[in-house]
């Protein structure tokens, strides 16, 4: 009688398999692969060596706390002769002496997740069986056969393993780029985002058929969606918009998703205090490219959010230009969601590709607090009946803004012009490149062309459709130079006549402050002309000044100021309605990099600041992260104030583990200058 097989051990080959499935990063300690993708193990038998025409060899994956055949999270497959792909199989490719080398293959429909391998070795009646060790699944964009395969490798690299990008801040005119650090193969994010997928409600009410479901990406990114916020679970953030922020972190101060979700672990799946819309959107894309989802971040300038579903947004005025109802209902100066690459194969073909998911919790989807995935394409054509949550997403788009002015016995009169329209620069990342890419054209065709108007029945939206009335004057909000945190500048109310008569008018300019969501702060400007004369086919420019010690005390960490004008014209009671939103900018962030980059060599980051206010600032903090660059956030205080006009100066030690270009990101607080942005692009080479 033959001896039994004796397994003395199993090796998951790390190195060559994380190199194969492009997870390097994430297979130090354990085996991470992606499915529908060979990978390979060796098995060291002790006493004697497998042979194939005595022993037979049965392998075990299972996933999840209840796995079923039925359910697709339980797979049963015997040593092949022939090497299989598409399917759960093993075969050999090697064999000397006592050490098998083989090659395992996945479905490229199987659940992600945390799998448990193990092997079953009979002689005949004898058998035996050992558990092989634990390996995490993960999707595969490299997989024709996977639903989220994309045949770019370029875009490929971006949105699954680049770990730093950009996220698109300020305003249509004055459009700013915001370093973040997704760090998505940072070390615990992975088992971070497998805890994240444990703790949904989804999987507390039926385990079993949640893991049968993370077959899906569609499945998942509602999963993720409703998950990063904590509205309806033990979600990761806490929206928060009123700028208190003392019992926890202002959302303008995070500077990558690590720190967030690395918290919210640590203190039992609390949720972390606080975010808003791009820090939701940011994390999202941590946690879905992590998974191996293409995904990437997308800001919507005026942006709509129309809760009734009208596709309208109404504003009333008093008649000197003074808002008047608080309304949920409003238009965010930009807000930011996901889009997620991946097939659709729930809907008609054509709507693979992009998908909106947006985590930001605003209004109930089935019941829970999430948004999508919606095909991108599907908000493009109109077609608001598709799978999910299309009619919210293309009002962000696409609704349309009307102003009322109040009049003194209770009527209302129509602003004859407004100078905003929702849904405008929709911006993410370049594929490769530190720059913006406009997509706006992905989701609406060319304003006034056959195809929008097209879009617009289908989507049954009527009110975009009536001719906008075009009058003799006009008025914009203009701006002189580029307006910096500290300064005194001025902005214009440029009105053009361009009728044959003269007109006497009352003009009317007010500049506040105001929050990235639409949010009005107090007063910092205003100027009221009662007898403004416009001559015939004239141009006037009226200045207003606002000067810093106005705006200090009230500017939000948005750093934005809305400027609004009204100029009415008594005689022919018509109004008309101008206004535009200002970024002061931040003053630079230098970053100086002392010291030869090489991998595993300590190099050195001088960041520096010079205070642009007439004021001392107190309370300086620089905070840094890098993907590759630092275990953990730098945090270093100043202890001393810094003048007006006095540069600071802080240092801190790096040690870059991996070769290839990384982004140290810095942020910079103080008293009186908030959420000042920087960074710096460090190409690191072999030791």
């Amino acid at each position: 009688m033959a001896e039994d097989l004796v397994l003395k051990k199993c090796d998951l080959e790390l190195e060559v398999n994380g190199h194969d499935h492009h997870t390097a990063d994430l297979c130090r300690e354990r085996l991470v692969v992606r499915r529908g993708q060979p990978f390979r193990l060796t098995l060291h038998f002790e006493g004697r060596s497998y042979e194939a025409s005595m022993d037979s060899l049965t392998f075990s994956a299972v996933t999840g706390p209840a796995p079923s055949k039925e359910a697709g999270t339980k797979a049963r497959f015997p040593l092949s002769n022939a090497v299989e792909e598409g399917a759960w199989a093993a075969a050999v490719l090697d064999q000397q002496d006592g050490v098998v080398s083989l090659q395992l293959s996945t479905p490229a429909s199987a659940p992600v997740g945390l799998y448990r391998l193990s092997l079953e070795a009979s002689t005949g009646y004898q058998g035996s069986s050992f558990v092989l060790g634990h390996f995490t699944l993960l999707f595969n964009t490299w997989c024709p056969a996977d639903a989220v395969y994309l045949d770019s490798e370029e875009e490929r690299k971006e949105y699954v393993l680049t770990q730093q990008g950009f996220i698109y801040q300020g305003s249509v005119k004055c459009i700013k780029s915001i370093p973040w650090n997704f760090g998505q193969f940072e070390d615990g994010i992975l088992d971070i985002c497998l805890t994240l997928l444990d703790m949904n409600p989804k999987f507390l009410k039926d385990a079993c058929r949640d893991c049968s479901r993370r077959s899906s990406p569609v499945y998942m990114g509602r999963v993720v969606s409703a998950m990063v916020n904590c509205n309806d679970d033990q979600g990761v953030l806490l929206g928060r918009w009123d700028n208190d922020y003392k019992d926890g972190v202002s959302p303008m101060f995070w500077i990558g998703s690590v720190d967030i979700l690395r918290r919210w672990k640590t203190s039992g799946c609390q949720r972390v205090k606080y975010g808003q819309c791009w820090v939701f959107a940011a994390v999202a894309c941590t946690v879905l490219r992590c998974l191996g989802i293409p995904t990437r971040v997308v800001t919507n300038f005026n942006s709509a959010h129309d809760q009734n579903s009208n596709l309208l947004i109404e504003y009333v005025y008093n008649k000197y230009g003074e808002i008047q109802r608080d309304k949920s209902e409003m238009i965010w100066n930009y807000h930011c969601w996901a889009e997620s690459w991946m097939s659709r194969p729930d809907l008609q073909p054509g709507y693979e590709g992009w998908q909106a998911l947006d985590p930001t919790p605003q209004e109930k989807s089935e019941g829970t607090y999430c948004c999508g995935p919606v095909p991108v394409r599907a908000i493009k054509e109109g077609n608001l009946s598709t799978k999910y949550d299309a009619p919210f997403v293309f009002a962000e788009v696409n609704a349309d803004v009307v102003n009322w002015i109040l009049q003194d016995d209770g009527s209302m009169c129509k602003s004859t012009n407004n100078s905003q329209t929702v849904g405008m620069k929709i911006s993410t990342k370049s594929v490769g490149r530190d720059e913006r890419e406009d997509i706006t054209h992905t989701y609406k065709y060319p304003e006034g062309s056959p195809e929008e108007r097209e879009a617009f029945k289908r989507a049954n939206h009527l009110n975009k459709q009536t001719d906008k009335v075009e009058t003799g004057v006009a008025m914009r909000i203009r701006v002189g130079q580029s307006m910096n945190m500290g300064s005194d500048f001025d902005v214009f109310a440029h009105i053009t006549n361009n009728t044959a008569e003269s007109h006497t008018c009352r003009l009317l300019l007010h500049a506040r402050t105001v929050s990235y969501n639409g949010v009005l702060g107090p007063e910092c400007g205003t100027k009221d002309l009662l007898n403004l004369s416009l001559e015939p086919l004239s141009e006037k420019s009226i200045p207003l000044r606002i000067l810093y010690e106005k705006y200090c005390e009230c500017l939000t960490e948005s750093n934005l100021i809305k400027v609004r004008g009204l100029l009415v014209e008594p005689d022919a009671n018509s109004y008309l309605l101008a206004e535009r939103d200002i970024y002061l900018e931040n003053p630079e962030i230098k970053i100086r990099i002392l010291g030869e980059p090489k991998q595993n060599r300590k190099l050195v980051a001088e960041a520096s600041l010079r205070n642009p206010l007439p004021m001392p600032l107190l309370g300086c903090t620089f905070t840094m992260e890098g993907a590759g660059l630092t275990e953990e956030q730098k945090i270093v205080d100043v202890p001393d104030s810094v003048e007006a006009g006095e540069e600071v100066k802080v240092r801190v030690n790096l040690l870059p583990r991996h070769v290839g270009r990384h982004k140290l990101v810095v942020n910079f607080e103080s008293d009186k200058l908030k959420a000042v942005k920087g960074f710096r692009n460090i190409i690191i080479g072999p030791a």
